[in-house]
């Protein structure tokens, strides 16, 4: 081969390798054609859509206003409810159980008569006691009518002054007999009456424990019935002893401290009453001390034994700066809330807090009557974030035509990431064909 027709090859081969070049350029920018320009156009159009709407950069929240009111300061505390009187009904005399007058569960009055025992033994020994009495009084009369006579012989002369004295100590042996014989009639008489039992207190009885025919003792343990007295009841609960002074300090300035009994779940309030006293010493292995309030219990709402919780109001701070405890948020640098700026941005505020009551914080510092915070959406929120107000106020559900996903200007929440899905769409059609 000569020099001519190698360097005529090597020429075709060079072309030959740039064409192929030209052509794998024109491919790629096509391919870029396709795909990198219209992802971008559908960007830009989705973000001409944002800032024409200008409501998706913003966050939904619920706002309130801070506020004053009466703060309490209170105590809480698990108590039990005890009652003032349990009494264990019991025969005073053996007999047969006649009637029972009383039905389970009955209130029932102090002296009322519940029960009857067969007196008719007892009868029989007051019977029997009038009649020693009687003997041993005509006796005594007998004996004085004779003492008399010997004090008049004795004044003549005629008997000894021995006989006199054996007769007048006769008569005072017969006049002891005749007390004797009057404790016995006593005595029998007030077995007669403890054959008719009665309710010694005012209250609710319980259940029968013995039936009518059964011979009951006074030695019964179980007795006839339990009565235990309702109203007024009254509630043991402990306090923390670092509590105590606050307490002590009231009681001792003559203060009736206002106590409320509320149900298991501290929802429902059962019952009003005061504090009556204080427990004498500490329990070391609780580091709590006992208190005891009385309650009225005019609906019967407290119940021996009932475990109930107890707040009681130890003082109360006037005009109090609130905030409500919903908008609270806890952090690194400790309680903080989000403050509603007047150009709709949100900052972060910390803030001191005093006594709660319900829903509500006293706020010590940090904030002032009148500011914004946000209560609800705070989990979305940032130092200086847009935010946009919800119409419906803090605490209540949104309105019927809230949840048709459509936001102010006739835009729907979806229509966020819309314009990129359909623009990945158009583009993904254009690379296609």
């Amino acid at each position: 081969m000569t020099p001519e027709s190698r360097f005529g090859a090597s020429s075709f081969a060079r072309r030959n390798w740039i064409w192929l070049l030209v052509a794998a350029l024109v491919v790629a920018g096509g391919a870029w054609y396709a795909f990198a320009p219209k992802s971008g156009t559908a960007q830009e159009q989705t973000g001409k859509k944002k800032r024409k709407g200008g409501g998706d950069a913003r966050t939904p929240v619920v706002a309130e206003r801070v506020g004053t009111r009466d703060i309490n300061i209170q105590l809480n505390g698990l108590g039990t409810v005890t009652p003032l009187r349990t009494v264990t009904v019991r025969s005073r005399v053996d007999g047969e159980l006649m009637r029972v007058l009383f039905t389970e569960g009955q209130v029932v009055k102090s002296g009322q008569l519940i029960a009857e025992i067969d007196p008719r033994p007892y009868q029989v020994q007051l019977t029997q006691a009038e009649g020693q009495m009687a003997r041993d009084k005509a006796l005594l009369e007998n004996a004085r009518l004779d003492l008399d006579r010997y004090r008049t012989l004795l004044k003549q002369d005629s008997i000894a002054e021995q006989q006199v004295a054996s007769q007048e100590s006769l008569v005072r042996q017969y006049e002891g007999t005749v007390k004797v014989d009057q404790s016995q009639i006593d005595n029998a008489r007030l077995q007669l009456t403890y054959s008719r039992v009665t309710a010694p207190v005012s209250g609710r009885i319980g259940l029968r424990q013995v039936d009518p025919g059964n011979i009951v003792r006074s030695g019964d343990a179980n007795g006839l019935a339990i009565i235990t007295q309702l109203q007024p009841i009254t509630v043991i609960f402990t306090i923390p002893q670092d509590s105590l002074p606050s307490v002590m300090k009231r009681l001792q300035a003559g203060s009736k401290m206002p106590v409320e009994a509320y149900d298991r779940d501290q929802r429902t309030k059962l019952a009003n009453g005061t504090l009556i006293t204080v427990d004498n010493q500490i329990d070391t292995t609780t580091g709590t001390v006992k208190l005891k309030a009385e309650f009225a219990n005019e609906n019967a709402s407290l119940f021996p034994n009932q475990f109930v919780n107890i707040r009681m109001v130890v003082d109360t701070l006037k005009d109090a700066t609130t905030v409500s405890s919903a908008a609270i948020q806890r952090g690194a640098q400790g309680l903080f809330v989000y403050v509603v700026n007047d150009d709709m941005s949100v900052a972060l505020r910390n803030v001191q807090l005093g006594p709660m009551e319900g829903a509500y914080a006293a706020v010590e510092s940090g904030l002032k009557p009148g500011e914004r915070v946000v209560v609800d959406g705070t989990d979305r929120l940032r130092e200086g974030a847009k935010v946009e107000l919800s119409d419906r106020e803090a605490g209540k559900p949104p309105a019927a035509g809230d949840g048709s996903g459509k936001k102010k200007g006739g835009r729907r929440k979806g229509d966020k990431g819309g314009g990129d899905k359909g623009g990945g769409n158009k583009a993904g059609d254009k690379a296609a064909e």
